[in-house]
């Protein structure tokens, strides 16, 4: 990775110290719905209005994204109804998510979300790109999903392995109740306003694979029985924000037709053919997002609060001792020396003892 992320499950919640960052780079600027950019679909932060841009490379201990058509930057701002019926709405936008594939552990991947949780945001929308396994599906669909078969988090791959934050959510969190049904709703009736009906929609479930190759036929005839589309992505970071108690709704373009048994002479997929269909479904994918979000907005201002994060994070560096402006560590470690070689002294004597015994009993 670009940048050295070394960092397992919640054990080191840097979170909180990014939190605080972000907070005072923005001025206590606090969202009520984060967004997650998937392949090419970071123009959706191009419906934000008064924003403040904060790039990945800026942030303390925050990592960079590595995949083509993912950006790095942190786009704060507001949706805005053109018309001003609905109320504006603070969002906070990642451009450029983070893949397990890329070496990234799954804290990292599941960093922002944890971010946008210590900063105040009750709702999580999270776009991807994915490969249709639902023979009635066609490439440009959009899909809201409503469940999810996520094979590395079943086999224990998942961000909340390891000891639990108790401030951000349970132990043992479900998972059957993972996708905001209300969300959902919003998001098909908004897809019917804008007549996008067509080629939106509901109810799909969304497999997990790690990456980054593409699946094989085999495989995808596997996971075919058990969902409508395959990704390399999204549900870390929808199983971190579950568990923080934020509300979920993920949708997901489908960007090519996954290859099965029998489609002989198919083309393989490949990742500009996932940009090119992105590309064609863009415009209409960040409208429909945009009015998903203006039309939630009295359910997500109604949503009450969820518990403050403490981000007085402990400073975990170790403090050199000075006394007028001089360094002790280094007598500290001067005197430690007639120590070592007290010790070092022993242990030849004892050594010689042992072996003069043994040769007098030879």
């Amino acid at each position: 990775t670009p940048r050295n992320f070394k960092m397992t499950a919640s054990d080191d919640p840097c979170y909180r110290s990014i939190a605080k960052y972000l907070r005072a780079r923005t001025g206590d600027y606090k969202p009520t719905v984060g967004i997650i950019c998937g392949s090419g679909l970071s123009g959706l932060a191009d419906s934000l209005q008064n924003t403040i841009t904060v790039p990945y490379s800026e942030i303390p201990d925050f990592p960079l994204s590595t995949v083509s058509g993912h950006q790095s930057k942190m786009i704060f701002g507001e949706f805005v109804s053109p018309d001003g019926a609905s109320p504006p709405i603070r969002a906070i936008c990642l451009c450029g998510r983070f893949h397990p594939y890329e070496g990234f552990p799954m804290s990292a991947v599941a960093l922002p979300v944890r971010v946008m949780r210590c900063l105040g945001a009750k709702a999580l929308v999270v776009t991807s790109a994915s490969g249709g396994l639902n023979a009635g599906y066609k490439v440009g669909d959009v899909v809201c999903m409503a469940d999810h078969f996520a094979l590395p988090c079943v086999a224990g791959k998942n961000p909340l392995v390891g000891r639990n934050d108790d401030e951000l959510g349970p132990r043992f969190p479900a998972t059957s109740d993972a996708y905001d049904g209300t969300m959902r709703a919003a998001a098909m009736k908004a897809a019917n306003a804008l007549g996008f009906g067509e080629f939106v929609r509901d109810d799909g479930t969304y497999c997990m694979a790690f990456g980054p190759m593409y699946e094989s036929k085999a495989e995808c005839r596997f996971l075919s029985q058990h969902g409508d589309a395959v990704g390399m992505s999204t549900i870390p970071e929808v199983l971190a924000a579950h568990h923080c108690g934020m509300k979920v709704l993920f949708a997901s373009l489908i960007t090519n037709m996954v290859t099965m048994p029998g489609d002989e002479g198919k083309e393989a997929a490949n990742h500009h053919e996932v940009l090119e269909a992105v590309a064609k479904r863009s415009n209409q994918f960040q409208r429909l997002v945009q009015t998903t979000v203006l039309d939630l907005s009295g359910y997500l201002t109604a949503l009450p609060d969820l518990p403050p994060v403490n981000l007085n994070v402990p400073d975990r560096t170790v403090k050199k001792k000075k006394v007028h402006g001089i360094d002790l560590s280094i007598f500290e470690t001067a005197l430690k020396i007639p120590l070592y070689c007290f010790c070092f002294a022993a242990g030849l004597v004892v050594m010689d003892v042992v072996l003069g015994i043994e040769l007098q009993s030879s």
